[in-house]
């Protein structure tokens, strides 16, 4: 890396590590050749910066094996913690008799809030890094896809309940992905090529077969009877979650994935306990049972909250959104799946066996050719760099 005084540019990229890396001519900012590796975010200085020894430990620190080996499968891992988030059907069993979806949420969020709020405190002054655009993606991430986004699908799924149109809800929680890519796109100025799409294709393919296996026709007669709220409630929480995908990795630009776990918890809190509240009054915390904290609360804290998103931001700082937003459906394929397991026992079919092939083939296609992902835009690199 080269480092000099007044006058002299430094030019490099950080990666997902916060590891600085020096490039040559061919990668300093503004170049049309570009340099740097997809996912990473170049930067120049016009002059040293203050940390510029720092810098060059940082620069001349090798990386971990560990660090490397999640690096290399990020896509396959971003699979993983989609399917750790359907493990929470092992412990709600116990809970959905006494309280509601909402009084789950905000309890496990206040449960991981205190467990992140020591690493929150001690990096504030990597927040500082993250500017109005990158506050405004985690305060979208927090709000919309942690908080509103579960209450817009249990009301969908119950007005679905109320016209036996519970198809409607499912496919159309399917549009997630698109609308991912599209935002990734957008936001980021993600570009797939040829080859990314008909995967794509066979991935939505794998999940509807697993989805609705006992009646492939199923979506079609729900959406001919659909009701409208049905849809638009469905459709708006597919965009906060979609959305969550883009902005985390946005985000990701500028902190890592402790400080981004932390945020999305801390800052969905005050707004879980207002929807709480607006939704049965104060009368909605004195439902809770000393025997709910443990083991059911806590373990739904630690593993599909905590432990899983821990491991989806780590994964997410390495991988496109547009290839992550693919990997993420796992968890619906991993909770209809875990449904046939003991002790819940429902039937499982042969088309979903053959859509969880289909999907799993998809994720490690991906995983493999991540490497020949096109590049994102400068435009988008300048933005997440402000």
């Amino acid at each position: 890396m080269y480092v000099s005084g007044g006058g002299a540019v430094l030019t490099g990229w950080v990666d997902a590590s916060d590891r600085l890396r020096a490039v040559g001519r061919r990668g300093r900012e503004r170049s049309p050749k570009g340099g740097t590796p997809p996912g990473v975010w170049p930067f120049g200085w016009k002059t040293a910066p203050p940390n510029a020894v720092q810098c060059s430990a940082m620069a001349a620190r090798p990386a971990s094996a560990a660090s490397a080996t999640i690096d290399r499968f990020s896509v396959l891992l971003v699979a993983v913690a989609a399917t750790l988030w359907a493990t929470d059907t092992y412990f709600r069993s116990q809970l959905v008799t006494h309280l509601s979806p909402t009084q789950i949420v905000v309890a496990e969020d206040g449960l991981i809030t205190l467990f992140l709020l020591p690493i929150l405190i001690r990096s504030a002054g990597q927040l500082r890094h993250l500017g109005p655009r990158g506050w405004l993606a985690v305060v979208g991430i927090a709000v919309g896809a942690q908080s509103l986004a579960t209450i817009l699908f249990t009301a969908s799924f119950q007005a679905a309940a109320s016209y036996q149109v519970f198809a409607e809800t499912f496919v159309l929680q399917q549009t997630q992905p698109l609308i991912a890519i599209l935002l990734a796109w957008a936001i980021l100025g993600e570009r797939r090529r040829a080859w990314f799409w008909p995967a794509v294709a066979v991935a939505i393919v794998g999940v509807y077969l697993v989805l609705f296996a006992q009646d492939p026709r199923a979506p079609l007669s729900a959406l001919q009877r659909g009701r409208i709220e049905v849809g638009l409630l469905a459709l708006g929480a597919a965009v906060l979650w979609a959305s969550g995908t883009v902005l985390g990795r946005f985000a990701l630009g500028a902190i890592n994935f402790w400080s981004m776990t932390a945020l999305r918890f801390t800052l969905a809190l005050p707004v879980l306990v207002v929807v709480v509240m607006v939704q049965y009054g104060l009368n909605g915390f004195s439902h809770y049972r000393v025997g709910d904290f443990f083991p059911n609360l806590l373990a739904i804290a630690l593993i599909p909250g905590l432990l899983a998103l821990l491991l989806y931001y780590r994964a997410l700082s390495r991988t496109p959104a547009s290839l992550a937003t693919i990997a993420e459906m796992a968890y619906p394929v991993a909770a209809t799946l875990i449904a046939s397991a003991p002790p819940f026992n429902q039937p499982l079919y042969p088309a979903q066996v053959v859509g969880t092939a289909l999907l799993i083939g998809v994720i490690v296609f991906l995983n493999l050719t991540k490497e020949r992902a096109a590049e994102i835009s400068p435009a988008a690199l300048k933005l997440a760099e402000s």
